[in-house]
């Protein structure tokens, strides 16, 4: 099965974070925060939504940071993903 998103809102797929610090402490489960770091897995057509034309700038295998708390969760085939507007990723992260 596969998502396909509407108008102006994207599929993606977080990261992971790492669950031992730089100095090589391990955090359990309570103490991590949510990741903010996602991959783009898939991107709605864009067009006119609410009266305004959008242009969709992002591309499936972009990394984006994204709000904290934005998006709606959904689960797929046993994966975690997240739908949400292009306008609630703050930026594209590149390497």
């Amino acid at each position: 099965m596969t998502i396909k998103p509407l108008g102006d809102r994207i599929v993606i797929k977080m990261l992971e974070n790492e669950e031992t610090t730089k100095s090589g402490i391990v955090l359990p489960g309570s103490a991590k925060e949510k990741p903010q770091v996602a991959e783009v897995m898939a991107v709605g057509p864009g067009g006119v939504v609410d009266g305004k034309d959008v242009v969709m700038e992002l591309e499936p295998g972009d990394h984006v940071l994204i709000s904290k708390y934005a998006g709606t969760e959904v689960k797929l085939d046993g994966v975690d993903y997240t739908i949400l507007r292009q306008s609630d990723v703050l930026a594209i992260v590149e390497d």
